[in-house]
């Protein structure tokens, strides 16, 4: 019985690094680096959750070919209940070219397959029965799943009495509050990064950005502010904690690490500022190595490197 049941994307990541220059027409360059890594919001953040030791399910979709195969393998490694997840021979799974830069920026060229074919109909309730996180990872990258299907299995949750919580992507459509805003009194906690929170909410000040999700319904906001730590708002709480000062060789993940730490605290009954440094460390782990979650340590190791940077 999992703990958390995410649902949303997975994604096959061929990640090279250092970009230093992209490639001319016809022409090939030279990366030190390269590797097959599972990926998507649903994906880091579930294998995450299981590194630190935290049961896990995951629910979305794969094509019937060799990228699902792997993705469903990583999962089982990990320990993570799959069950949740459908294989669709009709389309090709998910897959991201990571272009990593010196600076441990990155770039993508991504293919949305099977991701654009996960709905609501998809998801095994049968899943969720002791769960007590429901966690939707991805918003924005589910076509058929985005907006009031979600809004539907969130609701459904809620009534089970499992606690909801909301991850969003990049927009690329630009409809942003206009497919988000059915979700959002269904969420119990929202976290988004800032950049993605500003176009939805169309406010730029953290706080004014937590004050539009929650007059939407959401309980308690979570923004992941990069450079700037994180900020966490709820109705009687206001808490900005600084990020972890630490050697960044690859940003891929770290905002999804970052929802792991989150997810682990609530799991845990810890108040809002703990959660906040435990999810800025998961995410700090993240960063240190190459790949979405390879960096990310158990819990007693993520604890005592908070303590060490405390």
């Amino acid at each position: 019985m999992a703990d958390v049941v995410c649902i949303g994307i997975l994604v096959a990541d061929v990640v090279g690094k250092p970009v230093h220059e992209y490639p001319g027409r016809g022409k090939l360059v030279l990366v030190d680096q390269m590797e097959l890594h599972s990926g998507g919001c649903a994906a880091n953040t579930g294998v995450a959750l299981a590194k630190i030791g935290v049961h896990t399910a995951i629910i979305g979709k794969v094509g019937d070919d060799g990228f699902g195969d792997f993705m469903i393998g990583v999962l089982e490694r990990h320990g993570i209940d799959a069950r949740g997840v459908v294989r669709d021979p009709e389309v090709t799974t998910s897959g991201t070219m990571v272009m990593v830069h010196p600076d441990g920026e990155r770039s993508f060229i991504h293919y949305i397959g099977a991701n654009a074919r996960l709905t609501e109909h998809d998801v095994d309730f049968s899943l969720l029965k002791g769960a007590r996180i429901l966690h939707i990872a991805g918003s924005f990258l589910m076509p058929a799943f985005d907006g009031e299907p979600t809004a539907q299995v969130l609701r459904r949750a809620r009534e089970m009495g499992i606690t909801t919580t909301l991850d969003t992507a990049w927009d690329s459509k630009g409809q942003w509050m206009s497919i988000l805003g059915a979700c959002l009194p269904y969420v119990d906690y929202a976290l988004p990064s800032i950049e993605e929170a500003r176009m939805v909410t169309g406010k730029h000040h953290p706080a004014d950005v937590a004050k539009v999700l929650m007059d939407h319904g959401v309980k308690t906001v979570g923004l992941k502010m990069g450079e700037d730590g994180c900020y966490i708002r709820s109705a009687d709480a206001e808490v900005r904690i600084p990020k972890f000062d630490v050697n960044a060789v690859d940003a891929l993940g770290a905002g999804d690490c970052f929802v792991a730490g989150f997810l682990t605290g609530l799991i845990n009954g810890w108040d809002l500022e703990k959660t906040g440094r435990l999810a800025n460390a998961v995410g700090a782990s993240c960063v240190m190595a190459l790949g979405a979650t390879t960096g990310v340590k158990g819990l007693e190791e993520t604890l005592a490197f908070m303590e060490s940077k405390s």
